[in-house]
């Protein structure tokens, strides 16, 4: 794909990208920095995409793996006592009650402790409303672990907020 169909993907695609990146990180934090990295990669990547239309899936998958890097090392900052977890608010959707928002802001404190792979996997179909095989190519796994994925973080959210 040539320098121009990568701007052209760019301006048709980074919005979706900086969406899903900011509703798996948590926050609007380092969004752009997920947003150059998949595109970097699209540069390299893009040419060899057979399918045109497969590149919403694509992207998807590119940027879930981008933002899992980002998940485990921010894992690690907090583990090491050198980060904190952003906050939720800046993904809040305007208009959002303030009920919502407490909920929200519940739901992603929970993720914050779910695997990586289950928080996306969840993220992606409760949050982004993404089909299960959609989910299951952005998280390059099968339909069945998908679905595992999901269930098992919607289940440690359910004791959790049970719980409280």
């Amino acid at each position: 794909m040539s320098a121009f169909d990568v701007g052209a993907a760019y301006r048709r695609w980074a919005p979706y990208v900086a969406n899903i990146a900011a509703r798996l990180l948590g926050s609007r934090e380092d969004v752009e920095d997920v947003l150059h990295d998949v595109f970097m990669a699209a540069v390299k990547g893009l040419r060899n995409l057979r399918d045109p239309e497969a590149i919403r899936g694509w992207l998807a998958s590119v940027t879930t793996r981008v933002v899992s890097q980002r998940l485990r090392a921010r894992g690690l900052r907090r583990w090491l006592g050198l980060g904190s977890v952003p906050e939720v608010n800046r993904i809040v959707a305007p208009g959002a009650s303030p009920e919502e928002q407490a909920l929200l802001a519940r739901v992603y404190r929970v993720l914050d402790d779910v695997p990586i792979k289950e928080r996306s996997a969840w993220i992606l179909r409760m949050i982004e409303g993404d089909d299960l095989a959609s989910v299951a190519t952005a998280c390059g796994c099968s339909l069945a672990t998908a679905k595992r994925r999901i269930t098992a973080a919607q289940a440690r959210i359910d004791e959790v907020l049970h719980d409280d």
